[in-house]
């Protein structure tokens, strides 16, 4: 058995080296503060305020390029324990939290990038295997004196963190790509979510995991009613609660960088505007506006990174009433759905309401939570819209 002082003398030996996937340190966020930032650091005093509590797993919810890697970066530099990123953080509304000292760089960060993994795994239906085998393998060298089985991801963190006496942070970027990308493989997506009910629903998760913070485009899978994944607490971008403020750039945020870069705001508003939420304030696509900034000319930003072709197989499908609720919200309108029945899956669609609230997750559409609305936000999303209808030749 390793005493505490030769356990940190074995760690600190490796601290100074950048991890694959354990304390990455803060790099990442280096080089988000020295381009164009919004401060978004709030964020951090809310994950603190759950830590080591029965909230301490947080899944979050939210379409492509609306800084949801942004802000697991900013947690992996304000968490890891390799890294000195005080500096990092001068100036930010974080450092006004009374704990923001309390918790600065204390814990080993596991941070795990989701298409990185599908995208460097020979085989697709290897990649649960090949995740646990890769980090297992950091793990041994930068734990070199702990026991640690050769595929169980589990049991390694739980037996390292009874040896150290400290308990890992987890960040999944991009958590449901599986979901995504490989619809029709329910093999492989069962595999992976036995990988993460034994990380985050065991008896031994408490021991081992302090808090756990995951991204991603859909919701945990359901199964019936109940997710798969219980003991998160999910924000979305149909209930984002507190995280409401953290999707995108609020009004205020807009109006300053359009004083600061010259932006025309009524222009602004109209092309980049119309994510609302209940009881907060109006949001703005925040990849939009960086795009405009940079370029010094407004265009369809956020559309680029996506495709109509992704856009023109969901409005295609075939459910009653589908076609005319497009036809309607192209014409300014709004749509009554219900939201109950989507089952958190891009295949299992059984009705015109499922598909339109796949699109409420995917960006394409905004949600009135009080009136159970749907509409197009802006603009930009507006011109996309317009464009599959025209190639569906409605």
């Amino acid at each position: 058995m390793y005493s505490p002082k030769k356990v940190a003398e074995n760690v600190v030996e490796r601290k100074r080296r950048m991890g694959r996937y354990l304390n990455l340190g803060n790099a990442s966020f280096q080089s988000m503060r020295k381009g164009l930032y919004v401060d978004k650091s709030k964020l951090i005093g809310y994950i603190n305020d759950t830590l080591g509590t029965k909230d301490k797993f947080t899944c979050v919810i939210r379409p492509r390029r609306f800084g949801k890697s942004y802000a697991a970066q900013m947690l992996c530099a304000y968490y890891d324990k390799s890294c000195d990123s005080r500096l990092l953080f001068e100036n930010l509304s974080i450092t006004k939290s009374k704990n923001f000292s309390m918790y600065l760089n204390k814990y080993p960060v596991i941070y795990l990038d989701m298409v990185w993994f599908i995208s460097t795994v020979k085989e697709i239906r290897e990649c649960v295997r090949y995740l646990q085998r890769e980090v297992i393998r950091e793990l041994r060298e930068t734990y070199p004196f702990a026991t640690i089985e050769e595929e169980n991801l589990p049991v390694a963190l739980r037996d390292i963190s009874s040896t150290i006496g400290e308990k890992f942070i987890i960040i999944i970027d991009e958590w449901d790509v599986l979901f995504r990308e490989v619809k029709q493989d329910k093999k492989i997506q069962k595999e992976y979510l036995r990988l993460l009910q034994a990380l985050f629903e065991s008896n031994s998760t408490d021991k081992m995991i302090e808090a756990a913070y995951i991204t991603g485009i859909l919701p945990i899978k359901k199964y019936g009613t109940p997710s798969a994944l219980p003991d998160f607490r999910e924000y979305t971008m149909i209930q984002p609660q507190f995280q409401a403020e953290y999707v995108g750039f609020t009004n205020k945020e807009v109006h300053e960088l359009c004083r600061e870069y010259g932006l025309e705001y009524a222009e602004v508003k109209k092309r980049y505007d119309g994510y609302s939420f209940s009881k907060t304030f109006s949001i703005y696509n925040p990849n939009s506006i960086i795009q405009a900034i940079r370029n010094k000319e407004f265009g369809d930003y956020w559309i680029e990174t996506e495709t109509y072709e992704g856009l023109k197989y969901y409005i295609n499908m075939d459910k009653e009433g589908l076609k005319e609720a497009i036809l309607s919200l192209l014409n300014g309108n709004r749509s009554k759905i219900s939201i109950k029945t989507f089952q958190n899956d891009m295949l299992e669609m059984k009705s015109k309401d499922d598909v339109l609230t796949l699109l409420i997750h995917l960006g394409y559409l905004a949600y009135d939570g009080e009136r159970e609305e749907v509409f197009i936000p802006n603009q930009e999303v507006t011109d996309e819209f317009k464009n599959a209808v025209e190639i569906s030749s409605w």
